[in-house]
């Protein structure tokens, strides 16, 4: 789709009959490979943007946001998301703040290719990776977010961070991510934010060694009423969805969507765009392999009658 440049996590949103898609935007940084994802150094945003679904190649619009333009930069700017209200779009993303704890911040602009101006300090409450932006039908809208390993979220319990990280193992419940409402100026979180629980046909909540369980990479899209929370699990390198009546869950799990990629892990988006719906998400393909230098890719979505999704 976007082969000029390294560009992963694509968050796509359809803006003026456009698909404008907001990657975080890859770079060789020299830092060895970890754990702890320290060789992910991201220090910009850019966003691309497709005139019409059969359009092969998508234009970059320039860079939209830098580390350097935001008060309480530390280092990686990791995942981002953004959403529309009354006119004006807001970037929601994510980033280490000077002492290495990643947090939530917001930037403002009037349009959708921007630039956006970055607020003063993160989203009070706000800790993780990976923001999803969802507006629902009321015109509510909220942020859903978490990653373990280096996204932290082991750090946390019931919103407070811990003296020593902890992560469930065998069949002790697996981490959720989190969702929280925002507030009307979409600044701040409107609520303490909640577990997203994903469960099995039992209602039961998925285990810690269950290769479907969440691990990062939330996404939150409707369709025909239904709420479809889709993810990455993480070590076992799949895309699975679960589907819900409430944007709070309870999530019953519906299956794989995406097998593993070449990389590490896959993070992705889903949007309806023009009566027909498509999967963003990326690979190390391009870069032979290099899980830290990945390439926006888009496939097509379709609907069985039972509401589940497959690829075509």
């Amino acid at each position: 789709m976007f082969p000029s440049d390294y560009m992963a996590d694509p968050s796509g949103h359809v803006f003026n009959d456009k698909l404008y898609i907001y990657p975080s935007h890859d770079r060789e940084s020299g830092i060895p490979e970890n754990d702890n994802g320290d060789h992910f150094d991201m220090r910009d945003y850019h966003v691309l943007c497709l005139d019409d679904p059969d359009q092969p190649e998508a234009r970059d619009l320039g860079m939209i946001l830098s580390v350097d333009d935001i008060p309480w930069a530390g280092r990686q700017l990791w995942d981002s998301d953004v959403v529309e209200k009354d006119g004006r779009y807001y970037l929601i993303f994510s980033l280490k703040d000077k002492n290495d704890i990643f947090h939530l911040g917001v930037a403002i602009a009037d349009r959708p290719e921007g630039p956006f101006c970055a607020l003063p300090d993160p989203i009070r409450g706000s800790y993780s990776i990976d923001p999803c932006t969802f507006k629902d039908d009321d015109g509510q809208v909220y942020v859903y977010f978490g990653g373990l390993w280096g996204g932290q979220l082991q750090r946390y319990r019931d919103n407070k961070a811990l003296e020593s990280a902890i992560l469930p193992q065998g069949d002790e419940p697996s981490l959720p991510a989190r969702v929280a409402r925002m507030s009307d100026d979409l600044t701040q979180f409107a609520e303490e934010p909640r577990p997203v629980e994903i469960v099995d046909e039992m209602g039961k909540i998925l285990r810690a060694d269950d290769p479907h369980r969440f691990f990062e990479a939330s996404w939150l899209h409707k369709h025909d009423g239904t709420y479809y929370f889709s993810y990455s699990t993480g070590d076992s390198h799949l895309l699975c969805y679960a589907t819900s009546e409430s944007p709070y869950g309870p999530f019953r799990f519906r299956g794989e969507l995406l097998q593993p990629v070449v990389g590490w892990t896959t993070h992705h988006s889903i949007v309806e765009w023009r009566g027909r719906t498509f999967l963003l998400h990326h690979d190390s393909v391009p870069s032979g392999g290099r899980t830290w230098l990945r390439s926006t890719k888009m496939a097509e979505i379709v609907y069985e009658a039972d509401g589940s999704m497959r690829l075509l």
